[in-house]
């Protein structure tokens, strides 16, 4: 029998919610969320992210889940094989060049993860001044070599696990390690807010100032909630396939968001009020948690430790991420060219090995990845999939795939009225608008 991603499936509803939560819930969460936030504003930006989310990310993930296991193919052959020989299809091609893109980079800041938590196995981070703390940083991440060791241990890491398929490798490593991460976040969530000057980054999170809201922060939101919720480059589609028909997807879907929505929040609560307890810009850049973090850490019993632990989970989070990427390749990899899973996981590590060399040794190339898919691949990948839902999919199918498990979805009409009009119509005004700003048009005044 040939082996090909589908033949495996998750085998619970909570294995399928934590295996998607642990693609969704990341560095996106963890290291990206609070630096956009603090770039933008704050809890303006919380706002309009969280409506982003509700109105435009979640029903892109309901529609990824619904093509992923109506065709029960990963995302590479799941729009072929329902428009053959058409267009449509090189959705599936975008997806998995999306991952690619963002593997890339991705894996750098896994590696910095790593490194961290080596750094405070050893005490390298004890003791040492805030001054000291974010040149530790500086050094990190302006050494290729370092970081390139880091990121090779990242990439085996991912690939081994991949290599041992859905249920033994993505699902139980998830089901285990994102509560054990959740734990963790609350405990330092609880000291931060305890610092001299947390008030102010708990103002900074929660009082919104709406003229900081700008039409390129309402895009920013935007990538950031795909970008979160690993939504508009497959991955989804490829774990829709992988859930049964006996699982609610509307369910899945919304315990998903939630779960990642509750990780993102926590971290900023968690950043913010170090941030600025300890005088650093909360606008500071993709070093912001690397650079904060360690100072609570110092200032409390059991610091080391607790350092230790935090970083771990913090790389197995980041590992869970990159986990969920990696499928999407090594499946385009097994369903098109029919590799076997491991064959397919050699070639897609070396190949990012590849990538992910350049991007740590070029910051300008990182920061154009992180940038081209957060805020054009992946909004650009949603709106091909969401409107490929209704126009190939159609309306009747879409409804007997989100009613496959017995129980009536009451939210339909509402969730096709945004697939069909709202959230394409959205997501190409806010494209637009990037697009034309980087060209010096402003849409909007």
């Amino acid at each position: 029998m040939k082996e090909t991603a589908s033949n495996d499936l998750f085998s619970t509803k909570v294995g399928a919610i934590a295996a998607a939560a642990g693609s969704a819930v990341g560095l996106g969460n963890i290291w990206r969320f609070p630096y956009v936030l603090g770039e933008n504003g704050g809890a303006a930006f919380l706002i309009v992210y969280i409506i982003s989310t509700i109105l435009i990310a979640i029903p892109v993930l309901l529609t990824e889940f619904v093509i992923g296991r109506k065709t029960n193919l990963p995302v590479s052959g799941a729009y072929n094989s329902l428009a053959p020989g058409k267009w449509w299809n090189q959705i599936g091609i975008i997806g998995v060049l999306c991952a690619f893109i963002i593997l890339s980079f991705y894996n750098v800041v896994a590696g910095w993860t790593m490194c961290y938590t080596v750094r405070s196995a050893t005490g390298a981070l004890q003791g040492l001044s805030e001054d000291a703390i974010q040149q530790a940083f500086v050094s990190l991440s302006e050494n290729p070599w370092e970081c390139l060791i880091w990121m090779v241990v990242t990439i085996v890491a991912s690939a081994f696990i991949v290599s041992r398929g859905v249920k033994r490798g993505i699902e139980w490593s998830s089901r285990i390690l994102m509560p054990l991460l959740l734990l963790l976040i609350i405990v330092v969530c609880v000291r931060s807010l305890t610092l001299d000057g947390a008030l102010q980054g708990v103002k900074f999170l929660l009082s919104p100032d709406f003229s900081k809201i700008t039409p390129q922060s309402i895009f920013e939101a935007l990538g950031q909630s795909f970008f979160s919720l690993s939504i508009g480059m497959g991955t989804m589609t490829t774990y829709g396939a992988y859930i049964s028909k006996k699982q609610n997807l509307t369910s899945c879907a919304f315990s998903v968001a939630f779960v990642d929505f509750v990780i993102a929040f926590l971290a900023a609560l968690m950043i913010m009020p170090c941030a600025f307890a300890c005088g650093i810009n909360p606008g500071s850049g993709p070093g912001l948690v690397f650079v904060t973090l360690p100072n609570i850490f110092n200032a409390i019993m059991f610091g080391q430790a607790i350092s230790f632990v935090f970083f771990l989970l913090l790389f197995i989070a980041a590992l869970t991420s990159s986990v969920s990427l990696l499928e999407v390749i090594v499946a385009y990899f097994m369903n098109e060219h029919s590799f076997s899973r491991r064959k397919a996981t050699v070639v897609s590590a070396i190949l990012i090995g590849i990538f992910g060399t350049l991007c740590a040794f070029s910051k300008t190339l990182f920061g154009l990845f992180d940038n081209f898919s957060a805020n054009v691949m992946l909004p650009l990948g949603a709106l091909f999939i969401i409107l490929f839902a209704p126009l190939i999919l159609g309306r009747r199918a879409m409804r007997n795939e989100l009613e496959a498990h017995g129980g009536k979805c009451k939210l339909f009409g509402f969730y096709y009225a945004l697939v069909r009009y709202v959230v394409p119509i959205a997501i190409v005004i806010i494209f637009a608008n990037c697009i034309l700003s980087w060209m010096g048009v402003k849409m909007f005044a």
